[in-house]
C-alpha cells in the first residue's frame, strides 16, 4: 500500500472534502483526488462515494480511516521528533472535556502544560455530549462515570462528590423539620437528572431525605450554580465547582450526596499507542489535582 496515498486519503476524510483538505495542506485539489483514486485502484475498492454532494465515505473507506489515521499520525510525530533531534512532545493535542471540568480545572492545567511543552498546540473543547474520539478526531476524551467501551482505554484521574448547597439566605430545611421523613424543598436541577427523584443526603444529624420540588432546570451546572447563588433554591452540585463559593461564604453546604463518588476518567483510542504528548498532559493533570 502506498503510504503517501493513504495519508492523502486520511487528510481528505479528516477535513470532510477535497477542497478543505487542499486548503489545509496547501496542495492542489487535483493531486489529492488523483492520489485517492490511485489508492482505490490499489485496494480494488471504492473509498469515497463521489455521487453525494458532500463527502461521504463508503463502509470500506470509514473502516480504513478509523484503523489508520491514528498510526499515521504517530508515524508523523515520530518523523518530526527524529528530524529535529528532539525527544519532547510535539504536534497538536485535541481534548474533549465536560463543561464544568473544562472551566474549573483545565485552564490551570492547560496553562502549565503549554509552558512546559511549547512545541505542542493544545486544543480543549468543552462539551457535555458523548463524543466519538475516532470519528471526532480527539486524542483524549475526559468523561464522568464512563460506561465500559472496548474502543477506549485510560485511567481514573480524579474523584469528586456532589454536595447539597444553598444560599446563606435560605433557611436550612433539615433544621426546620429534623424529624420529617421526606422534606419538601424548592430546588434547582440539571436536565440530565430525574426531576422527581428523592435526594439522600448525609448531614451532621445523620442520613436525611429531601423531596426536591424542581421547577427550574438547566443544561449546565454553571447555570445551576448562578441560580443557587441568586437564592432560587438548593441544588446538588459537583464539589469542585462549588468549592470557591463555599470557601467565600456565598454558598453553604447542607450535606453530601449519599451515593457513590463521581469518577473522572481520561480515555483514548485503544487502537493507538499512547503518544508522548498524551502522557505528558496526563502527568501535568494528575500533578495538579
Amino acid at each position: 500500500m502506498d503510504l503517501s496515498a493513504l495519508a492523502d486519503f486520511n487528510l481528505v476524510a479528516t477535513h470532510g472534502g477535497f477542497g478543505r483538505a487542499s486548503r489545509a495542506a496547501q496542495r492542489p485539489k487535483a493531486t489529492l483526488s488523483r492520489k485517492v483514486a490511485e489508492l482505490e485502484a490499489q485496494l480494488g475498492v471504492r473509498l469515497i462515494d463521489r455521487g453525494s454532494r458532500t463527502l461521504r465515505l463508503t463502509p470500506e473507506g470509514r473502516a480504513l480511516h478509523d484503523r489508520t489515521q491514528g498510526p499515521l499520525a504517530e508515524i508523523g510525530e515520530a518523523e518530526q521528533a527524529v528530524a529535529s533531534g528532539a525527544s519532547e512532545p510535539r504536534g497538536t493535542l485535541r481534548i474533549s472535556a465536560p463543561i464544568v471540568l473544562a472551566h474549573v480545572l483545565l485552564p490551570r492545567v492547560a496553562s502549565d502544560f503549554v509552558q512546559t511543552y511549547p512545541h505542542v498546540a493544545l486544543e480543549i473543547v468543552a462539551e457535555d455530549r458523548k463524543v466519538d474520539p475516532v470519528a471526532d478526531n480527539y486524542d483524549l476524551v475526559i468523561r464522568i462515570n464512563p460506561d465500559p467501551d472496548e474502543r477506549l482505554v485510560g485511567k481514573r484521574i480524579l474523584e469528586d462528590e456532589r454536595v447539597l448547597v444553598a444560599s446563606p439566605n435560605l433557611p436550612n430545611a433539615f433544621l426546620k423539620d429534623p424529624k420529617a421523613a421526606a422534606v419538601p424543598i424548592a430546588a434547582v436541577g440539571h436536565i440530565a437528572t430525574s426531576a422527581d427523584a428523592l435526594w439522600h443526603i448525609r448531614t451532621d444529624q445523620g442520613l436525611r431525605v429531601l423531596s426536591p420540588q424542581v421547577r427550574l432546570r438547566f443544561s449546565s451546572f454553571l447555570m445551576v450554580q448562578d441560580a443557587v447563588l441568586a437564592s432560587a433554591g438548593v441544588a446538588l452540585m459537583p464539589k469542585m465547582l462549588a468549592a470557591q463559593d463555599i470557601a467565600a461564604g456565598r454558598l453553604v453546604v447542607w450535606g453530601v450526596d449519599d451515593g457513590p463518588k463521581v469518577e473522572i476518567w481520561a480515555l483514548q483510542n485503544s487502537r493507538r499507542l499512547s503518544s508522548s504528548k498524551i502522557r505528558a498532559f496526563l502527568e501535568v493533570l494528575t500533578s495538579l489535582k
